[in-house]
C-alpha cells in the first residue's frame, strides 16, 4: 500500500531526493521547508500528493501543528524523516554559546519535537517508522566540527533509547549515517565560528583531512533506492551507513576504543570497590 511520509528539510539535499523518490512511486509526502516556494515544482508535478509546510523545526509548537496537519490531511503517518539540520564549523574553543545552542536546537531538539508529535499518531495506528538522519560524525568525531558531532551523538543516543521504548507499538527507528555527499552541508547551509589564530596551523591540517574524506563524495540521487528499501523492510536496522567509507572509519574508531578499554580494565575493575 502507498505510504505517507513526513520529511523535514525537504527543500534540497537528501530531503528533496527522498521526497521525489517517495512521490514517484505513488506515496504521499508532507514536505517541510523554511521557504515553501522551494517546493513549488514538486506541487506542480505531483499535485495533491504533496503537502508543503512552512516550518522552522526549532519552533516546538509549529512542529506539533505541522505533524497534526499532515496526519489530518493524509489520515496517517507511516514514515517520519528527521532530516533538517546543518553543519557548524569551528574549534570547540571558538564556538559561541549562541552557536552551540542553535546547533542543538536544530539537529537535536527539532528531531525530538517532531518525533514526540508523531508518536501518538503512530501508536494509534499500530505502526510507523522514524528515520533519524545522523552522520558518520554521529559515531566518530572530527576536528573543527566538534559541536556538530556532539549534536549528532546526542541524536543517536536519544534514538537508540527511543527504538527500545516504541518497539512494543510496532514502531521502528532507524538511524541513518551518511558519509560525505555532494550536498550543500558544508556550503551555503553551513555556519562558521569566528576563527582564533591559535588554531590556524591546525585548521589547515583539519581542512586537509576533510578534503581527503571528501575526495570522492557520494551522489545524493543514488540514496533514493536505499531509503525506499529501508522503509519497506520488515525488520529495518537500527543503524545503517550511506556511502562508501563510513564502515572503515567506524571500524578503526571502535577497535581503538575497545583496545583502550581492555588496556585499562584492571583500573576499571579496581574502581568498582569491594565485592561481598
Amino acid at each position: 500500500m502507498p505510504k505517507t511520509w513526513f520529511i523535514t528539510g525537504a527543500s534540497r539535499g537528501f530531503g528533496r531526493e527522498w521526497a521525489i523518490a517517495a512521490l514517484e512511486r505513488g506515496d504521499s509526502v508532507a514536505a517541510t521547508a523554511r521557504d515553501t516556494a522551494t517546493l513549488d515544482d514538486l506541487v506542480q508535478r505531483f499535485g495533491d500528493a504533496v503537502l508543503p509546510l512552512q516550518l522552522d523545526v526549532t519552533d516546538r509548537a509549529a512542529d506539533v501543528a505541522a505533524v497534526q496537519r499532515a496526519a489530518e490531511r493524509f489520515g496517517r503517518l507511516d514514515v517520519v524523516v528527521n532530516n533538517a539540520g546543518y553543519g557548524q564549523f569551528g574549534m570547540i574553543e571558538e564556538i559561541s554559546e549562541d552557536e552551540a545552542r542553535a546547533q542543538f536546537e536544530t539537529n537535536l531538539f527539532g528531531a525530538l519535537w517532531i518525533t514526540q508529535a508523531a508518536l501518538p499518531v503512530m501508536r494509534a495506528q499500530g505502526s510507523g517508522h522514524v528515520l533519524q538522519i545522523s552522520s558518520i560524525g554521529g559515531i566518530s568525531a572530527f576536528p573543527n566540527i566538534g559541536i556538530y558531532n556532539a549534536s549528532k551523538w546526542a541524536l543517536e543516543g536519544m534514538s537508540q533509547a527511543l527504538a527500545q521504548e516504541v518497539a512494543g507499538f510496532s514502531i521502528r527507528v532507524t538511524i541513518v549515517e551518511p558519509a560525505g555527499y555532494s550536498t550543500d552541508w558544508g556550503g551555503a547551509s553551513a555556519k562558521h565560528a569566528a576563527e582564533h589564530p591559535a588554531y590556524d596551523d591546525f585548521r589547515v591540517r583539519a581542512a586537509e583531512q576533510r578534503a581527503r574524506r571528501m575526495a570522492s563524495p557520494g551522489d545524493p540521487t543514488a540514496t533514493r533506492d536505499a531509503l525506499l528499501q529501508l522503509v519497506d523492510a520488515e525488520e529495518p536496522p537500527l543503524r545503517v551507513f550511506l556511502g562508501d567509507g563510513p564502515l572503515a572509519i567506524a571500524t578503526r574508531d571502535y577497535e581503538s576504543r575497545l583496545a583502550t578499554w581492555r588496556e585499562w580494565e584492571p583500573l576499571s575493575v579496581a574502581a568498582h570497590g569491594r565485592r561481598d
